[in-house]
């Protein structure tokens, strides 16, 4: 690598790769700059001064088993092309670990901006930010709604015993990134393996949906839903649920996870739920066990980032406070779920 590549990014190696899998695609030398934001697999912006890509490879280190599966997050953006659901058009799949060190993938660059933080929601005010979460819901409830045979996507997982599988896998994924006491995080464990619900009609589950893993250009319209790599079939309310519990993780005021939800306009977890009720037709009874999934899942995805930046194996700002982020949202975990 020379000095002007980013980590993880050989850029002679990748402009040989493309030249070979997509000859005339690139026009010139190429230059690239981590996106940031990102807090999991390292996603690259590459161009060549005329054109741009979006580049994604997992981490630098201590990758998870079945975590930061490259082809699983090409497959479903690439099935999910020609329906509702708003994807960038897939370019090159590379599974050989010669060419950067490690699986990875090229799409192209939509243009659209993340929302991370509710100051800069405020900017558009209330009436604009409505609009946009709205449609972040309206998305949701189309992504669902797409019937995985119809993509390709039939094999795409196993919605029978999802829950169990899903709290069985986040819990080893706690226990290999283990280094210090987190406190109530196995009671939490503990409760949710207790009272599984039983799942409603499957769909295809996107995993961290979220406000900031969605671009939203300049008239407020989802040009491109991103970060697809905890997809797979199985329960959609765990997707809601992670919508409803990052809204309600905002009076902990922690800088590393998103707060849009605070911005005036946003709506409330009722209206959330309201909303995607009225789009989906699904019952929501135990939505509370879902949510305090997703804090316990939100915990252990932060635990994780939290042991590779201490063992200097990932790169991104805002990283050096991640760890303060888990036990807080163990706590919310707790609180949402119902005695008994």
């Amino acid at each position: 690598m020379s000095p002007a590549d980013p980590p993880g990014l050989d850029l002679s190696r990748l402009r040989a790769h493309l030249d070979e899998q997509s000859p005339g695609l690139v026009a010139g030398p190429l230059s690239a700059r981590v996106v940031e934001g990102g807090r999991s697999n390292l996603t690259y912006i590459v161009g060549d001064g005329t054109s741009r890509w979006v580049v994604r490879r997992p981490p630098l280190g201590h990758v998870l088993p079945t975590a930061h599966d490259m082809a699983r997050e090409h497959k479903v953006i690439t099935a999910l092309r020609p329906t509702k659901v708003p994807v960038p058009e897939t370019i090159t799949l590379c599974q050989d670990t010669k060419v950067l060190g490690a699986p990875f993938y090229v799409m192209e660059f939509v243009e659209g901006k993340p929302y991370r933080a509710a100051a800069e929601l405020e900017e558009l005010g209330p009436q604009r930010t409505k609009a946009i979460a709205d449609s972040l819901i309206d998305t949701l409830g189309d992504l669902h709604e797409v019937g995985p045979a119809s993509v390709g996507l039939a094999d795409f997982g196993r919605p029978e015993g999802f829950l169990e599988r899903q709290l069985r896998r986040w819990k080893k994924q706690l226990d290999a990134s283990r280094s210090r006491d987190l406190d109530g995080i196995d009671w939490l464990h503990d409760r949710l393996a207790r009272a599984l619900p039983r799942s409603g009609p499957p769909a295809i589950v996107h995993g961290d949906y979220r406000l900031d893993n969605v671009l939203v250009d300049g008239e407020d319209r989802i040009t491109a839903v991103l970060d697809w790599e905890m997809s797979t079939l199985g329960d959609p309310l765990t997707d809601l649920a992670l919508m409803v519990a990052y809204a309600e993780r905002g009076s902990l005021n922690l800088e590393v996870v998103s707060n849009v939800s605070a911005a005036p306009g946003y709506p409330d977890t009722e209206e959330v739920i309201a909303r995607y009720a009225r789009r989906s037709g699904r019952d929501l009874s135990a939505l509370d066990w879902y949510v305090g999934f997703a804090f316990f899942k939100l915990a252990v995805i932060l635990e994780g980032i939290f042991y590779r930046f201490s063992h200097g194996q990932t790169v991104g700002a805002g990283f050096e406070r991640i760890g303060e982020a888990v036990t807080p949202l163990v706590a919310l975990g707790n609180e949402t779920l119902k005695e008994g």
